[in-house]
């Protein structure tokens, strides 16, 4: 079975030089950028919308006393920093196209009810949690075959800043609590990444998502390939070097992670359904008849290819990339590097040094309109890392510090 079609996020470079060398100029003027015009930018920015000439004022007056987060928590008070600018910051992750142009789903509400109410951003890979639309709008309820409850609320207008509530994911979609991991086990993520396939499609956008690194990025050939399934030749064209020293760089840690997925499914009918809109997540409690385990069938897909490749016993999965070049994604010392399910995997994910700086990576460059480039922009973003852990998490406060720090560009 072939890898999902490898896909590059890098969607924000420079459309030229002369862009580019505009934006360093602007960079370094950010100190002479007067408190008004700060205070326009920052809103700007964080809302994508101009502020009243009230706020405006406001946001002036923090900035002259020295209070410019302040100023950018009041941009956030803005209901289209929540309608629009975080609902296209987190839809990319919820498809393999990347694209911000598909409706609101339990994915994209869950990020921003979290990020609303100031939880943990780490929870997002493991907690037993989905943000739905309050009741009381005329919303249909939230169905695990479709998307019609969020589409119609985006279609209500009824603005998302007050119209999100948290609830229990098990309860509403039906996995036992201890299935859940975030919006890893949401609808929309099913419907992305684990229809059709063998589930390792999850692994790499999430990797893409929440990590900042694509396979290639994190390939190691020199960890041990026991784990790697039946389905990957290993002697791809006739050729051993190449399963040697390019498909083992990958599989040997993604296969032993994406064990984690094992129980997983999205069912669809391809023929009446060939978009999967009205498929379901699925997840195992009794046996499969593939299998004669609790393990799906889609994991003896291609079984054939090397037989004598690992085959999945159960959910229960190890984090090869504790040990060499991958220790630099910063693991968490206080966790076991290994577990079973989804939830547990989420955690060992969410944990680490690396997803706490792909947030704010991904949030400088929304914000900013561009990658971090120079010195300034590097310490800046450690900073903002450090400020992220000591704020528990939130998010937030992601967003006030680098449309801050962008202010005078």
């Amino acid at each position: 079975m072939k890898a999902p079609q490898r896909m590059r996020p890098g969607a924000f470079k420079a459309c030229s030089m002369s862009l580019l060398i505009l934006l360093t100029a602007t960079h370094a003027a950010t100190a002479s950028a007067g408190a008004r015009e700060q205070a326009k930018r920052i809103h700007d920015r964080i809302a994508g919308v101009p502020p009243s000439a009230s706020v405006l004022d406001t946001m002036e007056g923090h900035i002259t006393d020295g209070n410019a987060i302040r100023a950018a928590e009041l941009a956030m008070d803005d209901p289209a920093f929540y309608d629009a600018t975080l609902k296209n910051f987190a839809a990319p992750w919820t498809n393999e196209a990347m694209t911000p142009f598909v409706p609101l789903n339990d994915y994209s509400a869950t990020v921003i009810g979290m990020v609303r109410d100031g939880e943990d951003f780490r929870k997002i890979l493991y907690d037993d949690v989905l943000y739905v639309g309050n009741s009381g709008l005329g919303l249909p309820a939230y169905s695990t075959s479709n998307n019609n409850h969020y589409e119609e609320l985006e279609e209500s207008g009824a603005p998302l800043k007050d119209s999100l509530r948290p609830v229990t994911q098990s309860s509403v979609n039906g996995l036992p609590a201890s299935a859940t991991a975030g919006v890893i086990t949401s609808r929309a993520a099913a419907r992305a990444f684990f229809s059709a396939g063998t589930n390792r499609a999850m692994f790499r956008f999430t990797l893409i998502n929440h990590m900042c690194s694509d396979l290639e990025q994190v390939a190691d050939v020199s960890l041990p390939p026991d784990r790697i399934r039946q389905d990957v030749s290993r002697s791809p064209g006739g050729d051993s070097r190449v399963f040697l020293n390019n498909c083992v760089g990958c599989h040997t840690g993604m296969d032993p992670m994406t064990q984690a997925f094992a129980y997983y499914d999205y069912e669809y009918n391809p023929d009446s359904d060939p978009d999967g809109a009205l498929g379901r997540l699925v997840y195992n409690t009794v046996n499969d008849p593939e299998t004669g385990s609790l393990v799906q069938g889609k994991y003896l897909i291609n079984s054939t290819t090397f037989e004598p490749g690992y085959v999945t016993p159960d959910d229960s999965w190890d984090n090869y990339w504790r040990q060499g070049v991958n220790r630099r994604l910063g693991w968490d010392g206080n966790l076991p590097g290994s577990g079973n399910g989804a939830k547990s995997l989420g955690r060992e994910w969410a944990h680490s040094e690396a997803f706490a700086e792909c947030q704010v990576k991904k949030v400088f460059r929304n914000v900013c309109l561009r990658q971090p480039s120079d010195s300034d922009d590097h310490n800046q973003v450690k900073a903002m890392v450090t400020s992220f852990k000591n704020t528990g998490f939130d998010l937030k406060q992601v967003f006030a510090e680098s449309a801050v720090y962008c202010a005078g560009e």
